[in-house]
């Protein structure tokens, strides 16, 4: 993709860093006279994932190996109590945001008083929605992500030597998550050809985004979901796969079909996508369960937020490679976009070890 830079305004970004290359106390508030740099928020989502653990780990050692102080806090999926941290680093004045939000539409009034007090907003991973108070946004091609999932899912059902038409399912993300529409249209340019052509069909005839939406990425409504279209449409027939966009709902669709007696008495397990890598699912598709997964290598996402914020600090031009795609319903939001990558049992290993994303033992 042709690499695009976005310049960045002078007034608000400038005002929200003049803080940055001074001493700051323990609120993020300037003193002047010394050379350390100020404190930048960082708003996560849930420790429920061990992905979002993960990123704000990276992102937090990436910071302070800058040279900044960080101010991390975690919602554990509680929208309020994101609202009430995403409010309180605009009040102790801290440099930068990194909002990661649980929903992308109920920050506005936190984002607005952080561009009312000259804050930059950096969305993280997912979009801030409905609102002009985010200046830049760092993902992955979440797009890319869903083909990459529906890719796979028909290489795994051509390789396990089900007959066509192949039984599927599909499931979605959060819808109150940008990122869950992303994935699952991208999943179905690639599925729906396949439906039309009659080389898959969904048995329950849910297809819809709305009705395949796994609130949260609640593993257990994915569980539950799961029971009850073994129950309702697979009485007299095999499911032969499941397109999962995230790893945790992978995991209780599989306990759903081991429930059902697939993997266990000739009885084959469907072939089951998934996302982010995650240490269980891992291992899972290293014990032949989960078939595939994508891999985001969220330290790479770190990197480029934390490039982010110093080019803002500098009052250098922000460089990004996307400023059409990601349309916020106020404003297009300029975008760095990363690379994804699928991996199943042949390359997952490899491709984890050679980004040091886990460690030999770690996967044993």
């Amino acid at each position: 993709m042709r690499r695009i830079v976005a310049v960045v305004a002078a007034g608000a970004l400038a005002f929200g860093l003049s803080a940055c290359g001074r001493q700051t106390d323990t609120g993020g508030a300037a003193k002047s006279g010394s050379t350390e740099k100020g404190t930048i928020g960082v708003a996560m989502p849930t420790k429920t994932s061990e992905r979002w653990i993960k990123d704000g780990d990276y992102i937090k050692s990436q910071l302070e190996a800058a040279g900044y102080k960080v101010n991390l806090q975690y919602a554990n999926d509680d929208i309020p109590t994101q609202v009430t941290q995403v409010n309180d680093m605009v009040t102790k004045q801290n440099q930068v945001l990194v909002v990661a939000s649980i929903d992308g539409t109920a920050l506005k009034g936190a984002l607005k008083e952080a561009k009312d007090a000259g804050i930059p907003v950096i969305a993280y991973d997912r979009l801030l929605r409905d609102t002009d108070a985010v200046d830049y946004y760092t993902t992955f091609d979440n797009l890319k992500v869903g083909k990459l999932q529906a890719e796979s899912l028909l290489e795994g059902l051509a390789a396990s030597g089900a007959p066509k038409p192949w039984n599927v399912e599909v499931f979605a993300g959060s819808p109150d998550d940008n990122n869950a529409t992303f994935f699952f249209n991208g999943a179905m340019q690639v599925l729906q050809p396949k439906i039309d052509a009659g080389e898959i069909k969904i048995a329950s005839g849910e297809t819809a985004f709305k009705t395949v939406a796994t609130l949260r990425w609640d593993a257990a409504v994915a569980k539950k979901r799961m029971e009850n279209l073994l129950t309702k449409s697979y009485s007299n027939k095999d499911v032969n796969g499941v397109l999962s966009p995230y790893d945790g709902l992978s995991r209780g669709i599989i306990a759903a079909l081991k429930g059902s007696g697939y993997g266990s008495g000739g009885k084959t397990l469907p072939v089951v996508t998934g996302q982010d890598a995650e240490l269980e699912s891992v291992k899972s598709i290293l014990a032949g369960e989960q078939y595939s997964t994508v891999f985001k290598n969220t330290r790479d996402l770190a990197q480029a937020t934390v490039k982010m914020i110093q080019e803002i600090a500098d009052k250098k031009t922000v460089t990004v490679n996307d400023t059409s795609s990601y349309n916020n319903g106020v404003k297009t939001v300029p975008t760095q976009l990363l690379e994804p990558v699928s991996v199943n049992k042949d390359n997952v290993s490899k491709v984890l070890l050679d980004a040091k994303y886990y460690t030999e033992d770690q996967l044993k």
